[in-house]
């Protein structure tokens, strides 16, 4: 026998042993063994027939449930051991909730001791309802957005999708009655942040460990924080390859948008929240690194998680509405799809560590590109106010000629120049006729990027 996560071994009884039976019996079951050294060796135990009978009543008392107690003689030594069944609710002893991790054992406490007690009810920290809340507090350019992407992934009835605000997210499963839960205020609320300290995203570029040379937090609902939050990294802190095909420019990121847009809405969707600490994304000259505040499901290492694994959110009802807007997926596949993305863009394969909440590191792939910034804080990154009002009237395909009249714009060198031209350098309008830019039957559309773009900024602008 050895000392294991379900062995616990003590040379004698004492009462605050009690303890670690309340530990095991809040894990997955144990056996507590009386007569052990903590070599393994048996040592005996005295009056173990008095044990026999004042150990049960002792638990029972205490703890509130039965375990099975056995005398058994090693070496003609007594030992007695105390064997507790793992219980479906939480137990106590004298007000305290211990749990077994590993060979150890913890007093549940502040957000621990939260989660245990909701596992047990078979509940999560997502499903909670929050009073004082209502639709009000809710975006409805946030929803607008999410009816839009929801109904392109195909995973909604088309005709729920066109229901009011109120159904719709009684149908996604964010009302317990009539209380908004915690999911729908980060999701789709005005001002998470007032619900939850923070949600929130940072992203930073750094030289060395500590050499920051800027930074950007983006505030609002978690749509907002992956939306805007990829377009940053995308046009401002990553450093992007130039070739060209014929007159077509391309651009080539040193780490494959799939992957990052995987990475990042894994790290939100499924952040611990209570932690009260925004999920971080550290940019090098040389790799990208997304920190979670987050823990793996009990009894998981990473070895679970980069294996072939089932889907197992921290944060269902979040999860539920990313998958149907397609921005998740529902089978574990995620880490799997950052591997194959990477191999495929020549990129190093994705690392990933534990240190209070899981990091994911990005190596980068040579692109040709510098190792620097895209920009620096001395230029600005922002899109120019041009291409934000051409964002907003592109509807559908549409010719230069009716996005020129859409912006009353008379002077066709100005407009090429200060809206067109840029718009499409940066990605965020395509033609549908990339091979034939000249053609009198171009016409133009907003890229995924553009429509992520404005839908973010539409959202910055409803923010009180």
């Amino acid at each position: 026998m050895k000392e294991s996560p379900h062995i616990e071994w003590k040379t004698s009884w004492r009462d605050s042993y009690l303890r670690w039976i309340c530990g095991f019996a809040n894990a997955e079951g144990g056996m507590l063994v009386i007569g052990r050294n903590d070599k393994g060796e048996a040592v005996g135990v005295k009056d173990a027939e008095k044990l026999m009978e004042e150990i049960p009543n002792k638990v029972r008392d205490l703890l509130g449930i039965m375990v099975d107690v056995n005398l058994r003689q090693v070496d003609n030594k007594d030992t007695v051991e105390i064997v507790a069944e793992p219980y479906p609710y939480p137990v106590s002893y004298k007000g305290e909730y211990h749990y077994r991790s590993g060979s150890t054992k913890q007093t549940l406490r502040g957000a621990a001791l939260d989660r245990f007690l909701l596992d047990k009810q078979g509940r999560h920290w997502d499903a909670i309802p929050v009073p004082g809340f209502g639709l009000e507090d809710l975006a409805s350019q946030t929803l607008a957005h999410f009816r839009k992407v929801a109904e392109r992934s195909g995973r909604m009835p088309d005709d729920l999708l066109t229901e009011s605000d109120a159904v719709l997210i009684d149908k996604l499963r964010l009302l317990d009655g009539d209380l908004l839960k915690r999911a729908a205020l980060l999701l789709f609320g005005k001002d998470p942040e007032r619900l939850v300290t923070g949600a929130f995203l940072k992203i930073g570029f750094f030289r060395t460990d500590s050499d920051l040379l800027y930074h950007d937090e983006v505030h609002g609902d978690l749509f907002t924080q992956i939306d805007r939050g990829l377009d940053l990294l995308l046009t401002k802190y990553l450093k992007a390859g130039i070739s060209y095909l014929g007159p077509q420019r391309i651009e080539t990121p040193p780490v494959p948008e799939r992957a990052l847009r995987e990475a990042l809405i894994n790290a939100i969707a499924h952040k611990d929240y209570t932690a009260a600490i925004p999920v971080q994304v550290s940019v090098y000259p040389d790799k990208l690194l997304i920190w979670n505040p987050g823990h793996l499901p009990r009894g998981w290492t990473l070895a679970h998680l980069t294996a072939k694994h089932a889907s197992y959110p921290f944060n269902p009802d979040i999860a539920n509405v990313f998958f149907r807007a397609a921005y998740l997926e529902a089978w574990g596949r995620g880490i799997d799809m950052i591997r194959s993305a990477c191999e495929e863009h020549g990129c190093p394969e994705p690392q990933l560590r534990w240190d209070n909440g899981l990091w994911m590191e990005l190596g980068f792939a040579d692109v040709g590109a510098e190792a620097t910034p895209q920009v620096t804080p001395q230029v600005a990154p922002q899109v120019t106010p041009q291409v934000e009002r051409l964002l907003t009237v592109l509807h559908g395909d549409m010719s230069r000629d009716a996005i020129q009249a859409a912006l009353s714009l008379k002077d066709r060198k100005s407009f090429r120049g200060r809206y067109l031209a840029p718009a499409l350098s940066a990605g965020l309008i395509a033609m549908t006729l990339p091979d034939k830019p000249s053609s009198r039957l171009q016409r133009y559309r907003l890229t995924p990027k553009g429509e992520a773009r404005l839908a973010a900024r539409q959202r910055e602008d409803e923010q009180p």
